[in-house]
Parts: C-alpha cells; structure tokens; sequence
C-alpha cells in the first residue's frame, strides 16, 4: 500500500535523500587523500569500476528490499525469508553505533562554520584544535545543536521532513562544492603541482593494495550496508525506478568526492604544498584547511564559511538517514508516534556520544579510553570493518537466493524470478543477477579478510590490538542473532502501513 503523505512525494526527492545518505565526511577526507597515496587518476579509475560493478548491485539489492518490503529493515528481511530477519536486526544496530560518534563530527564541523569570521580564533592549527576537542563542555554543546537539528528533520517525517531537507540542502552542497572547486584552480602556479599529485595516473603506485582501497572506498562511500537504502527504500513508490535511481545516487556521489578532491588539493598545491603528504583524515578538514584558507586573506573567512557549511550538510544528511532506520523500526515494532520516538532516540544518542567526545578528545587527561582505543576509533572499526560488509552481504543473499526458494545455482532464472517479483533493470538485468549472486558477496568477502589482515598489522605498528575490534563487532552480531530468534522472529515487527495508522489517530 503506498501513501504519498508517508513516503517520498517524487523521485527526485527519494534521489537527493539516499544521496545525502552517501555523502559523507568520508567523501571529503578519505577519498582525495586515498587516490593521491594510490596512483591518482589510477585509483580513481579502478574506483569508477567498483561503484559500478560493485556498490551499484549492492545498492540496488538494498534499495529494492525495502521497496518490495514497504517496512523496516527487520521485517523487509523477514518478507523474504524469516530465517534472514536477523540481518535486519544487524542493520539496526549499525546505525544506531554511527549515530552516537557521527554527530560528534557534525558538531565538530558546526564549530568551524559558525568561526569561519573569527580569524583571531580560527582553530587553525594543531594547538587550539587540541584546545577544543580536549574542552570538555564546548564540543558537546555544538553536538547537542547538531543533533537537534537533525531529530527536527526527521520528527518532521518522510516528505516533509527528510524529504524536503534533501531537496533544500542538496542542491545548496552540489553548487558550494562546484564553486570551491572552480575557484581552486586560480589560486596560482601551484595549482598545478596540487592536481598532478592529485590525478597523475601511476599505475605502480596503484599496486593490489590500492586496487583493495579502491574496493573498500566505493563500498563504504555509499552507504550501503548500513541500512538506510533498506529503509529509504521501503517509502518509495511504483514511479521510483530501482535502476535508474541507484545511478543517479552513485553519479551524484562520486562527482562531489572527486570535486572536493579537486578543490583541496588545487588549494594545497598553490598556498601548503608542504601539507600535500599530510591531507588526510580529522587533521585535513580541521587543521590543515583552515591555515590554507587564513592565507585567502580576506576572501578565505566567505571559502572557510562555505567549505563547512558544506561538510555540515554532508554530515547531516547523513545523520539523518542512520538514525531514521532505528526511528523507522521502533515507530512501527512498537506502534509509537514518530515524534516521540526521534526525541528519545536522539537524546539517548547524544548522551553516548558525550564520553566519546571527551575520549577522541583527549578530557581528562585522555583516561576514557578502551582497550587502548579512544571510543571514536573503537566504534568506527567496529562498524566499518566488519558490521557493515556483513549488512551488506545479507541483502545479496536475500535478494540473489531466496527470492525464490526454488532457484538456486543458475543467475538466468534468478533474473526471471526477479522480474516476476517486480524488480525491472532491462539489459543491466543480467548484469545484476551474475553479479549479486555470486560477484558482489565475493568481492565483500576479500574486501572485509584483506581489511582484517590490514588493520592487524596496522595498528600492531601502534602497540594495539586489533583483535578486540573484530572481538566486539562477533559479540554485537550474535546479539543480533540472539535478539531476533527470541524476541522477532515469531512476532509482528509491523511495516510502513503501521506507521501510517498510527500517525493517522
């Protein structure tokens, strides 16, 4: 049953809403410096290749297993097998975990926007960065606002509230990071040694290593494996087209992260070449940038302002989409109005992310720490590193093997179960079947061992242990597992038309 009140009113409201789920901070920071540590225009071309051939099947699998549920992640799976519910519980929990450690960040990036006037306290270098995060009052008030911003937007509903807010703030974000990126590159000579170091193709440097990366990024620049297509998904409409949305987002996605790559490197190379090497992560956008922009002289306070403002709609509209899922679940689990349940979910996250605050930075004298690891990055592997390819896997299974009990081995009639289902991709039809039978969770098996492997060595380096990373995310997913089999499994875990009867009284 659709309903135009509950759901994306257009297509291109659902469109700019699941591509405000996929770009992230990750698409501003991580993305430039990986393809300027793995070949350049090498990386970006093997990068290309995976979010088409990869992150494009899985973000359809996902997209269309809320579509045909029209529910929450628990019961969409449920619908296709109810042996597979449990992904759906996984898909909840991933979510919620981002959540309390993204609007960290969003907080973070509020700070910087609101001071991009204020160049005699700038925040611009290692120093008076450490001196904020390590404050233990001022990071959380930014977080507070950001998250309020955030359960506003989504208490306002699918339409009018998400919905509306990605059509508003996307455009707004396309268009700031197309002025950046022109305004760039006439910077001056060193514009030029920027982008060469940027872009320039080097297929050596590139190497099996890279080609992973470039796997790893593509999948996890588009948020898939987090549940939010899922849910995204199941307030679409027979007018939304599965296929032709899936590349929409992924175009859209791929053209900001290598826009931002442009711009910060162009600014880079003309006024820190110095800080070509360094430009990656948390120090990139919140210490390296803004020196860059102070030597703007007067014009950089207007680049400063939109350069953040455009990394805070980044970061909301992702916020937005991870905490609807558990929003969406328990709304129509337990038949509770929307607005209710986004205050307590929004509260309840804001107050795990004040010790993750103070952890990442460094309060009291850095001793809210676990395992060696502060909260942030403890989190973060969690979900990154195996919750999220696991999510991921299982909307390949659901919708590659148990779409219909009988197929099994051959893609071919998996195709034709498909599309007696209701899933229409024309020629790219094929294409999909092959490659979300067998392809996609392949691929996101390499993806998730080789990550592994790599995180063991990498933070052995550091004298940590990344054992209890992997150790945490296990235990999260048979809580899932658990969670589901004795609580969900036999139950009514409602769907959109719940919702809608609710919200209706």
């Amino acid at each position: 049953m659709e309903n135009k009140k509950h759901g994306f009113g257009s297509a291109l409201g659902f469109i700019l809403a699941a591509a405000g789920s996929a770009v992230g901070l990750g698409n501003l920071w991580a993305f430039p410096y990986k393809v300027s540590q793995n070949g350049g225009a090498a990386f970006v071309l093997v990068y290309i290749a995976c979010v088409v051939l990869i992150g494009c099947i899985v973000m359809m699998a996902e997209i269309y297993l809320g579509k045909r549920g029209k529910a929450n992640t628990v019961s969409a799976y449920k619908k296709v097998n109810k042996n597979l519910g449990f992904f759906g519980v996984i898909a909840i929990i991933i979510p919620t975990v981002i959540v309390c450690y993204y609007c960290v960040l969003g907080g973070w990036t509020l700070r910087y926007a609101v001071n991009s006037f204020q160049p005699n306290d700038a925040l611009s270098n290692a120093n008076s960065f450490a001196n904020f995060t390590s404050n233990p009052i001022m990071p959380i008030a930014f977080t507070f606002i950001f998250m309020a911003i955030t359960a506003v937007i989504i208490m306002g509903g699918i339409k009018n509230g998400i919905e509306r807010a990605a059509k508003f703030l996307m455009p707004i974000l396309f268009l700031i990071v197309v002025f950046i990126a022109i305004f760039s590159l006439f910077l001056g000579d060193g514009v030029k040694d920027g982008l060469n170091f940027y872009l320039n193709p080097d297929f050596k440097e590139l190497g099996f290593n890279g080609v992973l990366a470039a796997m790893g990024q593509a999948f996890f620049s588009l948020s898939i494996g987090m549940g939010t297509l899922i849910s995204y998904g199941s307030y679409t409409g027979k007018e939304i087209k599965v296929g032709k949305s899936t590349f929409m987002i992924c175009l859209f996605d791929s053209l900001v992260a290598l826009l931002a790559g442009l711009a910060i490197f162009s600014s880079l190379g003309a006024l820190q070449p110095d800080s070509l090497q360094e430009a990656h992560g948390v120090g990139l956008v919140y210490q390296i940038l803004p020196q860059v922009f102070e030597k703007m002289g007067g014009f950089g306070s207007v680049i400063s302002l939109l350069f953040f403002i455009m990394v805070v709609i980044a970061a909301l509209t992702s916020v937005i989409s991870i905490l609807e899922v558990s929003v969406q679940f328990i709304c129509q689990r337990y038949k509770k109005k929307r607005k209710s349940v986004t205050i307590i979910m929004a509260v309840i996250c804001f107050l795990v992310s004040v010790p993750i605050t103070w952890s990442v930075g460094g309060a009291f004298d850095g001793k809210i720490i676990l395992f060696g690891y502060d909260l942030l990055t403890f989190l973060d592997e969690i979900a990154n590193t195996v919750l999220m390819p696991v999510c991921a896997m299982g909307a390949c299974i659901a919708i590659g093997w148990f779409i219909d009990k009988k197929v099994r081995f051959n893609p071919m009639k998996t195709l034709r179960a498909l599309e007696k289902d209701g899933l229409e991709l024309g020629f790219f039809g094929k294409i999909f079947a092959v490659m979300v039978k067998y392809v996609a969770p392949l691929v996101i098996g390499v993806v998730v061992v080789m990550g592994i492997v790599g995180k063991y060595a990498e933070y052995m380096l550091k004298g940590l242990n990344y054992s209890y990373i992997v150790g945490g995310a296990l235990i999260l997913i048979a809580i899932a597992v658990i969670v589901y089999f004795m609580f969900f499994e036999n139950k009514d875990t409602g769907d959109n038309h719940t919702e809608e009867i609710v919200e209706s009284k």
